[in-house]
């Protein structure tokens, strides 16, 4: 009896059937890379977002403790940091909401070059990305109370220190951080995305006449 053998033929790609693979990996590859790109840009600022959000929590949550008070304005004797009025001592607002806080993480911004203190007991405002305005308080919930440090004005970065806002000051971003733009929490604790523009607007519509930020 003669056994009877197939041969399978293994057919091959045709030249057209080549150039269309290579044309739709091109295609995928120039739709991934940019979705790639904004997914990276974006985190940094969500994550920051999200570090702010707690920040204005533990503000109010120390306000609630403290007979409606944030730390700047309750005497160290009592808990608070109102004695801390240079900006050298900035890291001390912060320092003294450590229980409310948790962790000093949450006080550096993914997209800032400085790196987190290991506890509240070395931190300083190397391990700070975030300013603070020493005249913010419950009653005005859309004073800027806690923010990202990248500020300028009259487009010139703030250097460390402090800066007194008024109604007309010309404030916006740098770009050393979120890509020109920033995120800051207000007095009632909510975290806004701010574009230099709607910036500028926050502070032309300031409840106070002026509002001392220090910059780390």
């Amino acid at each position: 009896m003669k056994l009877a053998f197939s041969r399978s033929r293994v057919k091959a790609l045709t030249l057209v059937e080549v150039l269309v693979v290579v044309v739709v990996l091109i295609l995928l590859f120039l739709w991934l890379v940019p979705v790639t790109t904004r997914t990276s840009v974006k985190a940094p600022k969500i994550v920051c977002a999200n570090n702010l959000k707690q920040i204005g929590l533990s503000f109010r949550l120390f306000a609630t403790d403290h007979s409606d008070a944030f730390p700047m304005k309750v005497s160290t004797n009592k808990g608070g940091s109102k004695e801390f009025t240079s900006a050298a001592e900035l890291f001390r607002h912060y320092q003294s909401m450590s229980n409310q806080l948790s962790t000093p993480k949450v006080l550096v911004c993914p997209a800032d070059t400085r790196r987190p203190a290991s506890s509240f007991t070395n931190l300083s405002n190397l391990n700070v990305s975030y300013f603070v305005a020493l005249d913010s308080d419950e009653t005005m919930p859309q004073m800027l109370l806690a923010g990202d440090r990248n500020l300028t004005t009259n487009g010139v970065q703030v250097p460390p220190g402090l800066l007194v806002l008024i109604t007309n000051s010309v404030l916006g971003w740098s770009a050393t951080m979120h890509n020109g733009s920033g995120n800051a929490t207000l007095g009632d604790g909510s975290v806004q995305p701010f574009t230099p523009a709607r910036l500028q607007d926050q502070i032309s519509s300031m409840e106070t006449g002026t509002n001392r930020l220090l910059i780390p």
